[in-house]
């Protein structure tokens, strides 16, 4: 997921855009979910795959349907304003929008952490893995400050890697696969309810179709292009899900993809190309994961300045110290931290993977206010609000069940601070003095 993928000045076309959408989808969430989520569904996980890729098809179309009506580069934050307006829920939902975009970094660290760790093995004490993810924090941190139009020119060329790396593993992992590893004992314990689970928090990993959305702006045909461009991104992303998750299962012992879940991926390379194939994967996950941690703290720092603009936030996200420093940016990143240093990758991904599933629940349940504006049909955004909230409640149990009791209830402490924020913020500005004339 890398949603704050640069849109081009130039008109966007339908295969620039679709092209978008890939690239804003597939990225860090495949190689650090894929292995959590394989935890529950054992060598059904290229069913979870297809189960969220099917529920991502309707908020898609709602997403592509409110981009198409209010064209702007503003995204699902502006969404909620044309949907609540200057509300207690708008706000609410934007701030726990912010937070979640915050998650989500945290994640992609703790992924890259993973992965470093993996490709270089005991070359590193064992202190330095806590380290690692907050030390690419602090370094995109100084690169968006510095200024980060580089590593958005070199997203194209990331992309670009990872689909030539994957392509090859889907390639040369068919002659390689071991259809014994698909076993009656394999599929012991796995029930309905644990692909469900998986579905949820795999479904973080098709979020990037909002970056198309972002770029509604830029097109000539917005109402025509931005709904085929997104639903071509969505059927080529989720092929290779299917075909990657398909293999991993076929080159794995489930045994192993347990043991190694944060790095599976690496693994499933090294039994296709030996360590030539876990280094190349390990170093497409790097660059995934970090490229994932520069467009998402660029994200949340920009959301978190626009929320302060629309007065959802408290007016020191607009400042910038020294001139040049934002104190939004530097908010986002300590937080960011905080999450890296306490939750480890299991806590962040099931926290993500949730805080993604109310906010688009919330959009498609405002897209019903708008639908004569949008022409939207009621029956896909109640479909998308009833599946987001069965994968959502599935998810939260699961969290309460087998994660740490401190990640799940930091993500419902944090959902109910930020409605009790917009309540107070709307409260003061009631109660304030009307500006003299």
């Amino acid at each position: 997921m890398s949603s704050a993928t640069p849109v081009p000045a130039r008109k966007v076309g339908l295969l620039s855009a679709s092209a978008l959408g890939v690239g804003g989808m597939m990225g860090a969430g495949l190689y650090t979910l894929l292995g959590l989520a394989a935890t529950t569904t054992g060598p059904w996980l290229p069913m979870a795959f297809l189960i969220a890729g099917f529920a991502a098809v309707f908020s898609v179309y709602s997403y592509a349907k409110m981009g198409a009506a209010f064209p702007s580069s503003g995204g699902p934050a502006n969404f909620i304003l044309k949907q609540f307006g200057h509300s207690i829920v708008s706000g609410g939902v934007n701030v726990f929008q912010y937070i979640s975009y915050l998650i989500a970094t945290a994640l992609y660290a703790a992924g890259f952490s993973e992965y470093v760790g993996a490709l270089f093995g005991t070359t590193f004490p064992g202190w330095t893995s806590r380290l690692i993810g907050p030390a690419v924090i602090v370094v995109f941190a100084a690169i968006n400050v510095l200024g980060s139009q580089l590593v958005g020119k070199a997203e194209t060329y990331i992309v670009a890697v990872e689909l030539v790396i994957l392509v090859g593993f889907m390639v040369f992992g068919f002659f390689r696969a071991d259809f014994s590893n698909i076993t009656v004992a394999s599929s012991a314990g796995v029930s309905f309810i644990g692909i469900l689970t998986a579905s949820g928090l795999l479904y973080v990993t098709y979020q990037g179709f909002g970056v198309v959305a972002n770029a509604s702006g830029a097109m000539a045909r917005p109402k025509k292009e931005l709904p085929r461009a997104m639903f071509i991104g969505l059927a080529i992303v989720a092929a290779i899900y299917l075909t990657v998750s398909t293999l991993v299962v076929l080159l794995l012992p489930q045994a192993q993809i347990l043991a190694d879940s944060g790095h599976v991926l690496a693994d499933a390379g090294q039994a296709v190309l030996g360590r030539l194939g876990f280094v190349l994967v390990s170093g497409a996950a790097i660059l995934a994961t970090a490229s994932a941690v520069n467009a998402t703290i660029f994200a949340a720092s920009n959301i978190g300045g626009f929320l302060a603009q629309q007065k959802q936030l408290p007016q020191a996200f607009q400042r910038k110290l020294a001139g040049k420093i934002p104190v939004s940016l530097i908010i986002s990143a300590v937080v960011i931290i905080v999450l890296v240093a306490f939750f480890p990758l299991s806590a962040v991904g099931q926290m993500t993977s949730l805080a993604f599933l109310f906010v688009y629940a919330i959009v498609s349940l405002g897209h019903l206010k708008l639908r004569a504006q949008t022409g939207a049909r009621a029956w896909p955004l109640v479909t998308a609000i009833v599946i987001n909230a069965v994968m959502f409640v599935a998810l939260l149990i699961d969290a309460i069940r087998t994660g740490p009791a401190a990640s799940w209830i930091v993500l419902i402490v944090a959902l109910l601070g930020s409605f009790a924020y917009a309540w107070i913020r709307s409260r003061r500005a009631q109660l304030a003095p009307p500006d003299p004339e």
